[in-house]
């Protein structure tokens, strides 16, 4: 049996939406599949531990690795650089792994101008309301910055019709399923299929 190339897959939502919840989720509920590590020339922050939650990198090794085109994505954020290794990327799907990329819809762009294969799904609240009840319900923030918020997610979830997949954040098991049947249906395909198991496909048609 043959190791099948695992799928690239782009993940994205508006702040608020309870993505990294659902992947949490769905990486302890599917084998083989892993959430891409970004590089970042930020500074670690408490508790965050380099390779796990982050690559941290400087600026001249970054700058670096973009004129090298190392980079699936990449993008500036204020004063600090953020972005997607091409070969970590790939040495992942080489494994077999599926590996998914949590990235904004301009990062989605990039990767799909770059990558020869990949799967893009789009998570959305059930509405407004209950976006901005959970934007508040975090406490952490003021009015004005749950505003600003509130613009930053309309205009993400303006580019829903880039993306392969729509999932409706509004059950959250009911999200995890849908999540997960799209996980299986991709992994069924022929191409993948033969892949896996093309020495059972050449005996039945011996």
């Amino acid at each position: 049996m043959n190791q099948p190339t695992g799928q690239l897959y782009i993940v994205s939502a508006p702040s608020g939406a309870g993505k990294s919840s659902l992947l949490n989720a769905l990486r302890g509920r599917l084998a083989d599949v892993a959430v891409s590590v970004s590089h970042t020339t930020r500074q670690p922050r408490p508790g965050e531990q380099d390779g796990v939650h982050y690559h941290f990198t400087n600026v001249d090794n970054f700058r670096q690795q973009i004129a090298d085109n190392n980079f699936l994505e990449y993008a500036q954020v204020f004063d600090n650089f953020y972005g997607t290794s091409r070969l970590a990327v790939d040495a992942q799907l080489a494994t077999g792994q599926d590996v998914i990329l949590e990235i904004d819809w301009q990062g989605a762009h990039q990767v799909r101008e770059r990558a020869s294969s990949v799967v893009s799904i789009f998570i959305l609240p059930p509405s407004v309301t209950a976006l901005r009840e959970r934007l508040q319900g975090r406490g952490q923030d003021s009015e004005e910055t749950i505003q600003r918020r509130m613009r930053d997610a309309q205009s993400e979830m303006s580019h829903y019709p880039e993306y392969d997949y729509l999932v409706i954040n509004d059950d959250f098991n009911t999200a995890l399923d849908d999540l997960l049947s799209i996980f299986h249906s991709e992994r069924l395909q022929r191409a993948r299929q033969q892949q896996q198991h093309q020495a059972l496909l050449d005996a039945l048609l011996a």
